[in-house]
């Protein structure tokens, strides 16, 4: 997946699940970036700000998009690593 797909595929997921891509650009572009780069890597899309394991069944816990992020937007109005915000 590239750069533009990846980045239409993020806005799809959070406008389908009530969200937003983060408002500033430069830190979704950040993002993106870090995602294909630890796709690249380690095979799967991993969130840039948790940190890998080497162990595959914890690790799928934090393939983008995580298990936690829903629960974060809730609380904090965003994921930990800023790429998905409330409205």
């Amino acid at each position: 997946m590239g750069k533009q797909e990846l980045l239409n595929y993020c806005k799809n997921y959070a406008e389908k699940n009530g969200f937003q891509l983060n408002p500033d650009k430069k830190i979704v572009e950040t993002l993106i970036n870090g995602l294909l780069k630890n796709e690249k890597k380690y095979g799967k899309r991993y969130c840039p700000c948790r940190r890998v394991t080497g162990n595959k069944e914890k690790d799928k816990k934090i393939i983008c998009p995580c298990i936690y992020h829903k629960d974060e937007i809730k609380k904090s109005g965003h994921c930990l690593c800023l790429l998905f915000a409330k409205k």
